[in-house]
């Protein structure tokens, strides 16, 4: 589905420090449907290759909203918005989809693709990727004792990685 905002490119040609992108900039984590869907913001992850595909990987913790999302869509989004909506995502990253409808915080609007997978009209690229695999941080092979520190209460993430099948950008 086309959007008038945004232009779809090629994955390759995502010229963004990745770094930034996903450390400083955030990005919204979406999944779900038109009938039910929730977002949250996600400091942690990355893009590459795997599989001769281009991916992301993200983390989203058991008890987050989101989590049931991901584990009933066949893909997420991921939207990135820049310093400007920085405000809107520290609240995305603080509520919970249980407590509060986020996806209609003010300054936000919901768009959707041709498969229904969510993203937003605010952002300035996004990622429509499809899930291709799942699975849990194994406390039992982390390295390093400063990582469990991260961890309060076992809290560990579910790690899913997804083919990134279009990239919409500004």
């Amino acid at each position: 589905m086309k959007h008038n905002l945004f232009t779809e490119i090629d994955a390759k040609s995502i010229q963004d420090n990745v770094f930034q992108l996903i450390d400083k900039e955030w990005m919204l984590v979406t999944s779900g449907n038109k009938e039910k869907f929730n977002g949250m913001t996600a400091s942690w992850g990355g893009l590459g290759v795997l599989w001769n595909k281009p991916v992301s990987f993200v983390f989203v913790r058991p008890t987050r909203h989101t989590y049931e999302f991901m584990e009933t869509s066949s893909h997420y989004s991921l939207s990135f918005f820049g310093q400007n909506c920085r405000e809107i995502l520290k609240l995305m990253g603080t509520k919970s989809g249980r407590d509060i409808n986020k996806m209609k915080v003010e300054g936000l609007t919901t768009l959707f693709n041709e498969n229904e997978v969510p993203f937003n009209a605010e952002a300035r690229l996004v990622l429509i990727c499809e899930k291709l695999y799942s699975s849990d941080i194994d406390k039992e092979k982390v390295l390093f004792p400063w990582i469990h520190k991260l961890y309060n209460g076992n809290d560990y993430h579910r790690m899913y990685i997804g083919e990134i099948k279009q990239v919409l950008s500004r």
